[in-house]
């Protein structure tokens, strides 16, 4: 079953020092906007969302047809929908 590209989305209280801890364990910018206080990093294949006063808890992200490089997949499962 594909089920897309998966992340964990952190709930953080600071952004900026929160993207200086993941970049000390080799994790790079690879989307988002930190002046809007969201920011998607990427260590190899292992993905974070870094949310800062959006939601209160951390969450478990499925990117229904995409891969872990936000590349469109041909077929895949969507989550939603089971």
């Amino acid at each position: 079953m594909k089920l897309g590209a998966f992340s964990v989305s952190l709930s953080v209280k600071d952004i900026y020092e929160s993207k200086l801890f993941y970049e000390n364990l080799g994790f790079q910018e690879f989307g988002g906007d930190i002046t809007q206080n969201w920011l998607i990093m990427k260590n190899e294949s292992c993905i974070i969302g870094l949310f800062q006063g959006m939601f209160e808890k951390n969450i478990l992200t499925f990117n229904p047809g995409w891969n872990e490089n936000a590349e469109s997949l041909n077929s895949f499962t969507d989550i939603r929908d089971i």
